[in-house]
């Protein structure tokens, strides 16, 4: 009896998550073109081809938020980044890596592609820079997954940056 009460219960859940009908759309995946990524984005039934903003520098962009300025030195502060390091291994590895696309945006060369105001910026106030910055707005619509606030201080997102610039 109680057999057939789950079969009863599950059988409309399995088809009406089977059955996807004409709402689903096939997910449009990143290509790579030499060493240009594109996406693939689909509008009124024509594929058009968007350059990705991971691979696009905007070191002039300052971004939205509490950083106007960084003084940046030749030379990193190993105690520093140390401290970035562990900051960016407790909160920030679960979305991204250094070369790889995960559910962020690779890390490895942001130091090349991004001012360092940005970065800060991004780390501070995500929100802020997702709904004003044109930069992080091409790159949720990229990446679809928006950044989470991790509510870092000043010091602890400086210190992530400085993490960063070890990994040019």
């Amino acid at each position: 009896m109680r057999i057939i009460k789950n079969l009863l219960l599950f059988t409309p859940l399995f088809f009406f998550l089977a059955c996807q009908g004409p709402y689903h759309k096939d997910e449009k995946k990143p290509i790579k073109i030499g060493i240009q990524e594109l996406a693939v984005v689909e509008e009124e039934g024509e594929a058009e081809e968007k350059e990705s903003m991971t691979e696009t520098p905007t070191l002039d962009n300052k971004g939205v938020g509490p950083i106007t300025e960084v003084e940046i030195s030749d030379d990193i502060n190993q105690d520093m980044a140390a401290a970035g390091e562990t900051t960016f291994n407790t909160l920030c590895i679960a979305c991204h890596q250094m070369e790889s696309r995960t559910v962020g945006p690779p890390l490895g060369k942001v130091t090349k592609m991004r001012s360092p105001e940005w970065i800060m910026n991004m780390i501070l106030d995500p929100d802020a820079m997702l709904d004003e910055d044109p930069v992080a707005i091409a790159l949720l619509e990229e990446y679809i997954a928006p950044m989470a606030n991790l509510g870092l201080s000043e010091e602890e997102a400086r210190e992530v940056l400085e993490y960063l610039r070890t990994q040019e």
